[in-house]
């Protein structure tokens, strides 16, 4: 018996039995059968959120660009397609997307089921563009969600933990194709984003500060932005004290960059330069843990400062560190609804004994600022904390319980984190 592990390999799902349905109708007829399962994407997830020790069902054969709308600019896709791929034809057909993830691997419904984001003071998460989604529920039916249906209701439904049934199509908005560019400075002092966060964060459509914590300075700065932009600062040698790179980077020292996205200011298509690293290429270190905690913007350097006090117990688990801006929506279970907020990520070194030693260290320094972990990642905040810190939770209790009173679709997980039973 081989037991199955996510992308990082970190983590060993629980059960044998996988299920590759290629038609929605094939969907419904493993809904209908199964009396348990989870629905899995591109195994991006470091923690527990997708597993099933009974059946898990893969959207990977589901995969395919279904219609553009040039009248209402959208696109309608099926559940499993990669952001990359989405990418490639949205490009061909004239189009973009608002935003994009660090890295393109990751499956359209995963990413937004989880709340995953990229970066921008005016950049909503992923799951924000959804403007309709069809999921097939506990009874083998087919549910449609949607802005005009009831946009409360996909509001709930959007990042949805896979507790709700499986998503097979979403409907997403786009925009008109645009060039960006992408430049990188080196060592900027924490100390600059007392009064300047807010202006470093808006001077690019996309803004990305990296540091491994040896010391109080962030190692880079990638600024994404589109040539379309009004330009806020004059590109030069210096910004906010940080240098110019002079060649391309990788944000994890050491690392060569043919796996990241072009820099150096040359401009290119808006899918070569949104990602940090490129499709073609293993995303990020490889075998690594990632952890990521989301907060108000507004708190953004009373926080850093407050890490930095722990830095020497963070600097020797990590690889690197991120830091990002997300604006607010109005997703139930979105760590940014309702509220700008900014994300601290850290890639760590696949030594998790060491890294779940240093969690309650950083959770402890960010309790002040409520601080939520991102649903896909690893963390060791309490279930009991995680749903004091979302308004909406009891709406989504009732919200999964409509659609799935038997729970079908809930694991350890949800019924931890979500529903608060369990160990």
């Amino acid at each position: 018996m081989v037991l199955e592990r996510n992308w990082a390999g970190n983590f060993q799902y629980s059960t044998t039995s996988w299920h590759e349905p290629e038609t929605v109708e094939e969907v419904q007829q493993l809904v209908s059968r199964l009396t348990k399962l989870r629905v899995i994407g591109t195994r991006h997830s470091f923690n527990s959120i997708a597993d099933s020790i009974d059946n898990i069902v893969s959207l990977q054969k589901l995969n395919k660009v279904l219609h553009i709308n040039h009248e209402n600019e959208s696109v309608t896709v099926e559940a499993g397609i990669k952001y990359g791929d989405l990418c490639h034809i949205l490009q061909q057909h004239g189009y973009a997307l608002h935003n994009l993830a660090s890295l393109p691997h990751i499956s359209v419904a995963g990413a937004c089921a989880t709340a995953t984001h990229g970066s921008g003071n005016s950049n909503q998460n992923l799951a924000a563009a959804v403007r309709a989604m069809e999921v097939v529920t506990a009874d083998g039916s087919i549910v449609t969600f949607s802005r005009e249906k009831s946009e409360e209701e996909l509001q709930g439904a959007v990042v949805g933990l896979g507790g709700i049934g499986v998503v097979t199509k979403l409907t997403l908005d786009i925009l008109p194709a645009h060039q960006m560019r992408q430049d990188v400075y080196e060592k900027l002092p924490l100390a600059q984003l007392a009064d300047d966060f807010d202006a470093i964060y808006s001077s690019a459509y996309s803004v990305s500060l990296f540091t491994d914590w040896q010391d109080e300075t962030f190692n880079q700065v990638w600024l994404k932005s589109k040539l379309t932009d009004e330009q806020h600062f004059s590109l030069g040698e210096n910004f906010y004290g940080a240098k110019a790179a002079t060649e391309n980077l990788h944000p994890v020292p050491g690392v060569g960059a043919e796996n990241c996205t072009a820099q150096l200011g040359v401009p290119g298509d808006w899918l070569d330069r949104m990602p940090h690293f490129r499709m073609d290429f293993t995303p990020s270190k490889g075998q690594e843990l990632q952890s990521e905690y989301i907060m108000a913007r507004e708190h953004a350097y009373e926080a850093l400062c407050a890490l930095s006090e722990i830095r020497e117990q963070i600097a020797p688990h990590l690889f690197i560190s991120e830091v990002r801006t997300i604006a607010q929506d109005e997703l139930w279970l979105s760590p940014s609804y309702k509220q700008d907020s900014v994300a601290f990520h850290f890639t760590w070194q696949d030594k998790w004994e060491e890294v779940q030693q240093v969690l309650p260290l950083i959770e402890a320094k960010l309790e002040p600022f409520q601080a939520k972990p991102h649903w896909g990642k690893l963390f060791t905040t309490s279930p009991e904390k995680i749903q004091s810190l979302y308004e909406k939770m009891p709406d989504f209790q009732q919200l999964l319980m409509k659609y799935d009173p038997n729970g079908k679709f809930r694991n350890d997980f949800l019924n931890r984190y979500v529903f608060g039973e369990g160990k």
